[in-house]
């Protein structure tokens, strides 16, 4: 890597970085358009403060778990020196900055699951856990090969487990640990029962302001994960957008233009796209999207009306189920007899999809069961009826975090 082969890639990732770091403001405005009005200022400062800590947790332990590669070095090592292990012109610690806005997103995607009723600093503390150390274990595997399994896969199916940009180990893990902590702490108070009632977002534009900020910051997220300038395929560009555009369509339709439904369909059609979004053809990414726009929709109200899982944002829909497709399609839309790349096994897309999903799941169980037994992380009912919100401490209430 030459000097200003270096400086180019620096730059590249850290625009990119800097993207997805601002879609943490479109996770933040999408919850506070969804939640109760009195629970605004809760979800702004949730979103921020939850990035502050995954990020330290990440830094300390979580991405050395991924990757091996630890920071407690001198400044002048981390700059560049090629022989202790760090690329020209401080490339790794860019390169560290883009993937810890990956990792903090899968708090971001968990708190629009559980708004509402969840303690501010139990939650938080169960963010660090999950970047520190959930996360990064399957993500080393998925993107570095850690322990042998992606050799194992290769040598066994001809393929590796793809995902290019995160439907699985971003969007499905956050999905499934959402589901997890959505079943674990329950449902708001009044949502459910013989009075139960459906409780209708707060804000249209603030949700809808939500979805612009995702999905303008998405063409980071996918379009740089590449992490060279060398690397960078106006393919993924393409196929992002078409299957955002898929995702829109279906969801209007079948959604029967509810807004809710359009603005989340975009998304719906992004994270179903991040794993195969280097090898589909642009007709099958609008596909992928078609698909993920009708799953949200029905996961949405299934969820709600005949699970009664109280899934605020409806994160698992989302990101879990729309995820799951992501990583399943990136087997079928990837093949070359479809019009992709190739280089990919639907049974290998499969089975690791699956697998992480399951790992999301069981840990996010055992993590919020773990929470809510030593810290108590359910508000109470009347702490729910007050709200939530960081902005009754400056009219002299008490306040719950």
């Amino acid at each position: 890597m030459t000097q200003s082969t270096a400086g180019l890639d620096v730059f590249f990732v850290l625009v990119g970085a800097i993207l997805v770091f601002a879609m943490h403001g479109g996770f933040a405005f999408l919850e506070l358009g969804t939640v109760r009005g009195k629970n605004q200022v809760n979800a702004l400062v949730k979103i921020l403060v939850d990035f502050a800590f995954s990020t330290l947790a990440y830094f300390a332990i979580g991405y050395t778990i991924a990757y091996g590669v630890t920071f407690f070095h001198s400044a002048a090592t981390l700059s560049g020196s090629e022989a202790a292990g760090f690329a020209p012109q401080g490339f790794s610690l860019v390169k560290f900055f883009f993937l810890a806005t990956f990792a903090a997103a899968v708090p971001a995607i968990i708190s629009g699951g559980i708004a509402e009723r969840a303690k501010f600093w139990p939650q938080v503390f169960s963010a660090a856990v999950i970047v520190g150390l959930i996360y990064p274990f399957s993500e080393g595997i998925v993107w570095n090969g850690n322990y042998g399994i992606q050799a194992w896969l290769e040598a066994s199916f001809g393929a590796r487990f793809h995902d290019f940009a995160g439907s699985i180990q971003v969007h499905a893990l956050g999905g499934w640990l959402a589901l997890a902590a959505v079943i674990r702490i329950g449902a708001r108070t009044g949502r459910y029962g013989p009075n139960g009632r459906p409780f209708a977002p707060s804000s249209i534009p603030w949700l809808a302001l939500g979805t612009w900020l995702l999905a303008v910051g998405w063409f980071g997220f996918n379009v740089m994960s590449a992490q060279s300038v060398a690397g960078v395929s106006g393919l993924v560009a393409m196929n992002s957008l078409l299957a955002m555009v898929g995702g829109i369509i279906a969801a209007t339709v079948i959604g029967k233009g509810d807004p809710g439904f359009a603005h989340n369909g975009a998304l719906a059609g992004l994270v179903a796209v991040c794993a195969g979004s280097d090898l589909y053809h642009p007709i099958g990414a609008l596909i992928v999207g078609l698909v993920a726009g009708a799953i949200f929709v029905k996961g949405f109200t299934w969820t709600q009306e005949k699970l009664q899982l109280d899934d605020v944002l409806g994160v698992w829909p989302l990101h879990g189920l729309c995820g799951l497709w992501g990583g399943i399609a990136a087997g079928i839309f990837g093949l070359e007899a479809l019009g992709g790349m190739g280089g990919v096994s639907p049974i290998v897309q499969i089975v690791g999809s699956l697998a992480v999903s399951a790992y999301a799941l069981a840990a996010g169980y055992l993590v919020y069961t773990l929470t809510s037994r030593f810290f108590g992380i359910r508000l109470s009912d009347e702490q729910q009826r007050r709200g939530a919100d960081l902005s009754i401490h400056s009219i002299g209430a008490e306040p719950e975090f």
